[in-house]
């Protein structure tokens, strides 16, 4: 893999992180109500889900292989 790629990975990693933190902020913000909509807090902690686990995949990638 090249500078380029990594650098490109890096830059995904970094926007995936972001938007894991701003949902983490929204869902604090969604349960601090005195209503709580039960169908809008399961879309967001779905995507937070589906975003830790894009960021582990991205994550694995900068890791080099090693030739055994």
């Amino acid at each position: 893999m090249d500078a380029e790629s990594f650098e490109q990975i890096r830059a995904q990693l970094a926007e995936l992180k972001q938007e894991h933190r701003a949902l983490d902020e929204a869902i604090e913000r969604l349960n601090e109500g005195p209503f709580v909509d039960q169908i809008q807090l399961t879309r967001l902690k779905k995507r937070k889900l589906y975003l830790k686990d894009a960021i582990s995949r991205l994550e694995s990638r900068l890791i080099p292989d090693l030739n055994a």
